[in-house]
């Protein structure tokens, strides 16, 4: 008796048996093994979020000069306070080649990489070679503390 297919007259062959229980095994270690990745990469995407609210929430008003403000390089956020009171937030990012903003003086937003400069209050460009203006943030104030989206 020849037979042209994987079964016997009893049912499928050994080599049936052990192909389709291998093929099934790989099946359940990939989809344990992208569970676990998608579970881990959520997990450092939830930690991170964590603390980035943590820290926009850390931002006290007290920190924040009026006439003047305060960059949070790791956040890429500059907050101010052009009059008591009035909060700004904008990027910290420069428009003209992304470097971090340097500091805040003298009523503007500096940039040390090639001396742009800009308004505290708009974020409007003071001084090239940038030519765009900082993008502003959302600030919200509760109580003590500011928070920036």
């Amino acid at each position: 008796m020849t037979q042209t297919d994987d079964r016997s007259p009893e049912g499928p062959s050994r080599r049936t048996v052990l192909a389709s229980a291998g093929l099934g095994a790989v099946g359940a270690v990939g989809a344990a093994s992208l569970a676990g990745c998608g579970s881990a990469q959520q997990a450092a995407s939830d930690a991170a979020g964590s603390a980035t609210n943590a820290v926009k929430d850390a931002i006290s008003k007290a920190t924040v000069p009026v006439g003047g403000g305060k960059i949070f390089a790791d956040q890429k956020v500059v907050v101010t306070q052009p009059t008591s009171g009035d909060f700004k937030a904008f990027s910290a990012v420069c428009t003209h080649q992304a470097c971090i903003v340097a500091d805040v003086s003298d009523g503007t937003i500096n940039c040390a990489c090639h001396g742009s400069k800009f308004d505290i209050t708009t974020g409007a460009v003071k001084n090239g070679p940038a030519s765009s203006p900082l993008p502003e943030k959302k600030v919200t104030i509760s109580g003590d503390g500011i928070s920036v989206t």
